[in-house]
């Protein structure tokens, strides 16, 4: 599938310049409080998710819609491969800062290169494989819950670590 595996690059590089402009888009805004629920509010780890959530969000919609005929597990593996980037996110980075102690601007941008790679080579290993074609109300319920908590969450975070900004 040639076409699927060019629009996988695009997308690559789409929520690469997508989330990385989202970073600062908040600010950019005027603190608008609609851009803010898409975009991070503070400097949580929470709100750092929503750099490959949405942008990769968006780009599964057009994707799904370009490809669904030629395709037929697309839905699935687009809701996994959003699903891997962005839990992705949270695991490295604790993961890091708990051996390292403190962390690492560097660091933090090379986990959300590498959280957008392995988001997009699970969806396109499961395009092909259809895998995950069982799942696909399940992995789209998940999807839409994440959703929902990133827009519940942005304004009325829960007293979590996850949603406190690092030290």
């Amino acid at each position: 599938m040639k076409s699927l595996k060019q629009y996988t690059i695009a997308g690559i590089f789409f929520v690469l310049t997508i989330g990385t402009l989202s970073h600062f888009l908040y600010e950019w805004s005027g603190d608008n409080a609609i851009v803010g629920l898409f975009t991070p509010v503070n400097e949580s780890i929470w709100e750092h998710m929503k750099l490959l959530f949405f942008p990769m969000l968006s780009y599964a919609a057009f994707m799904f819609f370009r490809l669904k005929d030629e395709c037929p597990c697309i839905a699935s593996s687009l809701c996994l491969g959003i699903l891997t980037g962005t839990l992705l996110i949270p695991i490295l980075f604790y993961a890091y800062t708990g051996l390292l102690g403190r962390d690492y601007f560097v660091l933090d941008i090379g986990i959300f290169i590498v959280s957008t790679l392995c988001a997009f080579l699970v969806f396109y290993r499961l395009a092909l494989s259809c895998k995950g074609k069982p799942h696909t109300i399940f992995l789209c319920v998940l999807t839409g819950i994440f959703l929902i908590a990133f827009l519940l969450f942005t304004y009325h975070p829960p007293e979590l670590f996850l949603f406190a900004e690092p030290l």
